[in-house]
């Protein structure tokens, strides 16, 4: 085993500490309204925030549909296209309708959307295209037999003009359902 020894010089005195200087005593520092400047400024910081969107959203919607029409190739439509008229909205009536097949009406649910068809022999033609079903009135008691000879009946929500012409075909034709 080594024993290393380190000399130190004698000479060489270690510094001493500076001697203590007294504090002078003083009371504790409390802000005042320090919470409610705190508050403000959150305050202002959302008012801020919010000026900022809303400008943001201004500007996006000042700028959107021209460079929208830019970014998007020749022909392709656009929501916002000026060439569109807008669509009015057409009253609509509900129409009962005498399906023919009544196993297809009870495939039929409220909300759904279906075409109506009317076959005469070897012809056929749409009679209503897009119409919405408002109701599927279930058969009554007694009538379940003949159902299957006589059809079933639905009440679809079309345009009026279209009503008329279910009436018409539904007086001469079978008529006969399509989801859509």
């Amino acid at each position: 085993m080594v024993t290393v020894v380190a000399h130190v010089p004698s000479d060489i005195s270690s510094p001493s500490p500076p001697p203590p200087c007294p504090v002078p005593h003083f009371s504790p520092v409390r802000v005042r309204g320090g919470r409610q400047r705190l508050r403000r400024l959150l305050r202002h910081r959302r008012r801020a925030a919010a000026v900022g969107l809303a400008v943001t959203a201004a500007a996006l919607v000042a700028a959107g549909p021209q460079d929208a029409e830019r970014v998007r190739p020749q022909g392709h439509p656009t929501a916002a296209s000026p060439s569109r008229q807008p669509e009015r909205a057409v009253p609509r009536v509900t129409a009962p309708v005498r399906i023919a097949d009544a196993e297809t009406v009870r495939l039929l649910h409220r909300g759904d959307r279906v075409d109506v068809v009317a076959a005469d022999g070897s012809a056929s033609r749409v009679v209503a295209a897009g119409a919405r079903v408002t109701e599927v009135p279930e058969p009554r008691e007694g009538a379940a037999e003949s159902a299957s000879e006589t059809g079933a009946l639905v009440v679809l929500s079309v345009p009026r003009a279209t009503a008329a012409r279910l009436a018409g075909a539904g007086a001469s034709m079978r008529l006969a359902v399509t989801l859509c």
